[in-house]
């Protein structure tokens, strides 16, 4: 195919998907990254959805985050606060408990889109919507923690925190919302998820202070970024940003191959296969780089369902699993198989663990003790004669994670196990489905972290979303256990590096103990771009590449 008709069918794709390029910018100003998902939301604060930490990440900042050095540092702060240099103290609480008081300062110039600055209003407000209990946001504990706010000025404010915790320092979760455009909206936090400005409005300039805001946003299509007239930093090279969700894995290859889009987004694209495949075939024309991270594909189980409520009987449903036969023929090898929530690349990972192993005759024993025999068509069954069956459900249209769905499904209908398989657009999937709890049974999909992130927001009985507290929280599992409760806080406040690692092998020991999740595979992320495109640097964590957008170019 000639490049004329290259260009003509890349046309054709993209208005097929209800997008056209900007007509005038050149192919160097604009850049198209394709990904697998459309945010269920913009609100940089409720629901965890990485489509969304891709977009939003490009139009603000964090107060602090871990860079692609795994060193975490300031973005919207001036200085990281230490004990040592005095912006941190403890404190004793009216409880008679440690406290501690960590001051910060907001970037001189930061400014939101419409011309207001960035300032202690907006910490204010942002901690003030955190706090209460039915605003829904999904870093709840940490509102919690953070129990008074002071403001020194318009720039500067301490927050105190009712424990002194080895992260003192790490805000990640404060993203800072614009109160002279979001308080109103706020006077009925039950209704505020469905009248936010970031979703009813989300091209208004005033929500945005980062190095692009969004300019375009059609739902299910594509988002459209510019850059920000008022951003304090670096200055964007690309004069348009575009994302664009292409749900079907195989969809989004053929796109960028037809030069629909130009990059392949690392942290939500390609899988592993895909990614070794493509390279095999397309090297000479773009990048491929491989990254593995703190990226735990796994399958939440929902433990108020009567059969995976029986540890014995997750256990069975464990060990019915060659998962290790599934990271080398579908992966190569390169993917991990995963013991339990914490990476081997994490200093706090437990070398010493053993996963649970593949013994399907076992696991079959374990069945027939706990009363599902083998019945008609060798489905198992109890007394009551109902049949051993569970939906499970993932993101429609990722390959990789359908086949391998397929794959679970096959060697679970080998020990008796009927499985039967709804899926739904990521959309649906993170924003109704796992968020509040409505999957029946086992949802697979992917958690990211920061180094040495304590899973207090999954595994914690206090993060347990419900109705009452409009599904803040992501233990949608409904794990509960008053020993993992102590564990976490325990870690939390351990500021010694080798006590907190040995409290580190009693969580691990217990999480494989208790099985709340089924623990698959440690993924590797595949970032497929143009040999033009430079400054992208993968993390292999939870903060996302387009944090430092800024330096992305052409070359």
């Amino acid at each position: 195919m000639t490049p004329r008709f290259l260009r003509l069918a890349a046309l054709l794709l993209a208005l097929a998907w209800g997008f056209a390029p900007h007509p005038a910018l050149s192919a160097k100003d604009e850049l198209v990254i394709g990904m697998t998902q459309y945010p269920a939301t913009l609100h940089p604060n409720i629901e965890s959805m990485l489509a969304k930490t891709l977009v939003v990440s490009a139009t603000r900042r964090p107060f602090t985050a871990y860079d692609a050095n795994w060193q975490l540092g300031c973005m919207l702060c001036t200085n990281l606060p230490t004990i040592e240099n005095g912006l941190a103290k403890l404190e004793d609480m009216p409880s008679g408990k440690k406290g501690i008081a960590v001051t910060y300062t907001i970037q001189p110039g930061a400014t939101w889109g419409d011309g207001t600055p960035v300032s202690t209003r907006d910490v204010m407000f942002t901690w003030e919507v955190g706090r209460h209990p039915q605003s829904g946001v999904a870093a709840a504990e940490f509102y919690r923690r953070a129990y008074k706010l002071d403001v020194k000025d318009a720039r500067t404010f301490t927050l105190h925190f009712d424990k002194v915790t080895y992260e003192y320092s790490a805000i990640n979760d404060f993203q800072v919302l614009p109160a002279h455009i979001e308080a109103v909206h706020f006077a009925e936090p039950m209704e505020y998820r469905n009248r936010t400005r970031f979703d009813a409005d989300p091209t208004n300039p005033g929500l945005y202070f980062g190095p692009y805001r969004i300019v375009e946003a059609k739902p299910g299509s594509h988002i459209a970024l510019e850059p920000n007239p008022t951003w304090y930093g670096e200055k964007p090279k690309f004069k348009r940003i575009v994302f664009r969700a292409v749900e079907n894995t195989a969809a989004l290859e053929a796109n960028l191959l037809s030069g629909a889009i130009d990059y392949i987004a690392g942290e939500l694209g390609l899988t592993l296969d895909q990614g070794i495949a493509f390279e095999k075939r397309h090297a000479d024309k773009f990048q491929v780089i491989f990254k593995p991270g703190l990226i735990y594909e796994h399958i939440d189980l929902n433990l108020d369902n009567p059969v995976l409520k029986n540890l014995r009987l997750r256990r069975a449903l464990l060990m019915a699993l060659d998962r290790q036969a599934i990271s080398e023929k579908l992966f190569g090898g390169k993917q991990p198989v995963a013991i339990t929530s914490v990476s081997p690349l994490d200093w706090v990972y437990d070398a010493d663990l053993r996963p649970v192993p593949f013994d399907p005759k076992a696991a079959g024993q374990i069945f027939d003790e706990e009363g599902w025999r083998i019945g008609p068509g060798g489905i198992r069954q109890n007394a009551a004669g109902e049949k051993l069956s569970l939906e499970f459900m993932t993101t429609a249209g990722n390959r990789s994670r359908e086949t391998v769905q397929q794959v679970l499904q096959a060697q679970w209908r080998q020990v008796g196990v009927d499985i039967r398989i709804r899926n739904e657009p990521a959309r649906v999937f993170f924003g109704e489905t796992v968020t509040k709890r409505r999957f029946s049974a086992m949802a697979m999909f992917a958690w990211v972290s920061s180094p040495e992130n304590l899973p207090r927001s999954t595994l914690h009985s206090q993060e347990i979303p419900t109705a009452q507290n409009n599904y803040a929280g992501q233990n949608y599992t409904g794990y509960r256990n008053d020993q993992m409760d102590e564990l976490i806080e325990a870690i939390e406040v351990e500021l010694d590096r080798d006590k907190r690692g040995l409290l580190w092998r009693r969580l691990q020991a217990l999480y494989l103990a208790d099985l709340p999740v089924l623990p698959l595979y440690f993924r590797a992320d595949v970032f497929v771009m143009p040999k033009w495109l430079k400054g992208v640097t993968p993390t292999g964590h939870q903060n996302v590449s387009t944090l430092w957008i800024e330096y992305w170019h052409a070359e």
